[in-house]
C-alpha cells in the first residue's frame, strides 16, 4: 500500500478543479486509492427519498467526495504557507515529516 505525504486533521490547500485556492481538514486518507476527503471540498448533493430508520427526512444531501491526493498541498502550521514535504530521521530511528520553507517538524 502506498504511503501519502498527508494525514487526517492535516489543513490543506486545494490546486486545481472547482474549488481550486480553498482551504479545508483532511477528514480520511484513502492510502490505497491515493484520495483524501477534505471537509467541505468536492461536495456532491444527493436527492434523497424519507425513510425512517437512518433518513427519516428526506430532502438534498451534501457530502464531500474523495479527491486525489496530487491535486492538495499541506499547509505548514509553522509558517501557514503551502509547502512540499521533506522527510527527516530522528537519531531514534523514527521518520517525520519537515516544512520545505522553514524546516520544522510537523507532527
Amino acid at each position: 500500500m502506498p504511503s501519502l505525504n498527508v494525514k487526517k486533521n492535516d489543513v490543506v490547500t486545494i490546486l486545481s478543479g472547482k474549488d481550486r485556492g480553498k482551504k479545508g481538514k483532511i477528514l480520511k486518507a484513502l492510502a490505497g486509492e491515493e484520495k483524501v476527503l477534505v471537509d467541505g471540498i468536492n461536495v456532491a448533493k444527493r436527492h434523497t427519498r424519507p425513510r425512517p430508520p437512518k433518513v427519516p427526512q428526506g430532502g438534498i444531501l451534501e457530502k464531500a467526495q474523495p479527491i486525489p491526493v496530487c491535486k492538495v498541498m499541506l499547509i505548514c502550521p509553522h509558517c501557514s504557507k503551502p509547502t512540499r514535504i521533506a522527510h527527516k530521521i530522528r537519531e531514534n530511528g523514527t521518520r517525520v515529516r519537515q516544512c520545505k520553507h522553514c524546516r520544522e517538524e510537523i507532527e
